[in-house]
């Protein structure tokens, strides 16, 4: 993700070159395998419908926290042959979002980059698109207002991201309401804003963006084969990733009860009635001519 950086397993000079940033936080979720298949996942059609009916072909447009890549690459071929960059402050998937580039015939310029300091002059590029990034940084207005920048004046300033608190799912486990209490205050403890989904218009507003549209957008697991995969990705990242570590950390829970959190998500995913959803705020933001 972009704007955002885990101390674990990244070159020390670079995290040096960042120190003074204030993209410089933990994220939350780190970047274990459990969570890069949650981002591999990711396409146009399910995490940017809102934006698809304002691309065209040979738009510019710049993807910031592009992460693994995959949801640049979708969005690379309805701009096609339009330039692309994306960028992300996480050394660690980037070689992968390149590859997807290669593998999918696209162009795509893939860097290291800080979302407070954008290195693209003013008024650059035509669509300025994040997913699931304002959540996790510590001042998501500065990033917006950076965002417009380098959009270029009647182009777009794109944002999605969850809203935790509105999530819902069925049937009822306490390890679940545990597994959200949790994280909620394991992201509350790096300087994060989990139910960011509602706040993004009034981030916006703050930023200085007036032509605003707020819609809201859902991701839906009830299938056997989508309950296994959302829940058994978010069992491993409880026991598996950084996200663990961070909460015991900050004293909200302890190895047994991840473990049994985990096996509440298992649980979940395996029942018949299982139903989760996702809830996503989104906000086209259009630039003054």
């Amino acid at each position: 993700m972009m704007g955002v950086v885990s101390y674990l397993g990244y070159p020390v000079a670079y995290v040096e070159t960042l120190a003074q940033s204030r993209s410089v936080t933990t994220y939350t979720h780190g970047h274990a395998d459990a969570v890069l298949r949650a981002h591999r996942w990711r396409t146009a059609e399910n995490s940017a419908g809102y934006l698809l009916p304002h691309l065209r072909a040979g738009l510019s447009l710049l993807d910031v926290g592009c992460g693994p890549g995959s949801l640049t690459v979708d969005l690379a071929r309805r701009v096609a042959p339009g330039r692309v960059v994306a960028i992300d402050s996480a050394v660690a998937p980037l070689d992968e979002a390149r590859a997807a580039a290669t593998d999918a015939g696209v162009q795509v310029d893939v860097r290291v980059g800080d979302a407070y300091a954008i290195d693209l002059p003013d008024d650059s590029v035509d669509v300025v698109h994040a997913h699931q990034l304002l959540q996790h940084v510590a001042d998501p207005v500065a990033v917006l207002r950076e965002m417009a920048r380098v959009c270029r004046p009647g182009g777009l300033v794109a944002a999605r991201d969850s809203d935790y608190a509105a999530m819902t799912w069925a049937p009822a486990d306490p390890r679940l309401d545990r597994w959200l209490a949790i994280y909620r205050g394991t992201a509350r403890a790096n300087g994060a804003e989990p139910d960011a989904g509602r706040r993004l218009l009034g981030w916006a507003h703050a930023a200085g963006l007036s032509d605003v549209t707020a819609t809201a957008g859902t991701w839906c697991f009830a299938n056997a084969e989508d309950r296994r995969w959302w829940g058994g990705l978010w069992a491993d990242r409880t026991t598996g990733s950084s996200y663990g570590q961070q909460a015991i950390a900050a004293g909200l829970t302890d190895t047994p009860e991840l473990a049994a959190v985990a096996e509440g998500l298992r649980a979940w995913a395996e029942h018949p009635d299982g139903w989760f959803v996702v809830v996503h705020g989104e906000i086209l933001c259009r630039l003054p001519e």
